[in-house]
């Protein structure tokens, strides 16, 4: 059984596009940022990756009913009390 390659093929688009961008551009990135021109591919992939691909592990879902109701036992008891001021005039409105 053969493992995928380590390197794959880049072709550069003949125009800059949604999907795509010229060697120039690519060179244009690289001069701005001061890095070489594969540096700026693994920063894009990278700026990709952190948008578009849950960075962390998936949970169990909602918490149960038990689950809350621990929860507020386990939560400090706190005294309410009057509100005092308010960001909004409530007699002008």
């Amino acid at each position: 059984m053969s493992s995928a390659p380590a390197q794959i093929a880049f072709r550069f688009r003949p125009y800059d596009s949604a999907t795509g961008v010229t060697r120039t551009t690519t060179k244009r990135l690289a001069e701005t940022l001061g890095v070489d021109e594969t540096q700026v591919i693994h920063l894009a992939l990278r700026e990709l990756a952190v948008k578009l691909l849950p960075q962390y592990e998936a949970d169990e879902g909602a918490l149960t009913q038990t689950q809350l109701n621990q929860l507020k036992k386990l939560a400090p008891k706190t005294k309410l009390t009057k509100k005092r001021s308010s960001l909004f005039d409530m007699e002008n409105a």
